[in-house]
């Protein structure tokens, strides 16, 4: 009983039109995963290797 109640409100609530551009989604997350790394080759440029 709670899943077709579920279905149906997700059913009621769907839009054709994306809140956000699926394309800024993927330059937001391109851009954080390049910081990150960034980061990470600043940490460990002064580290020896083991």
């Amino acid at each position: 009983m709670l899943l077709t109640s579920l279905i149906s409100a997700a059913e009621e609530t769907h839009s054709t039109g994306a809140a956000i551009s699926p394309i800024a989604v993927g330059l937001i997350a391109l851009g954080l995963l390049l910081a990150l790394l960034v980061g990470l080759l600043a940490f460990g440029k002064g580290r020896e290797h083991s």
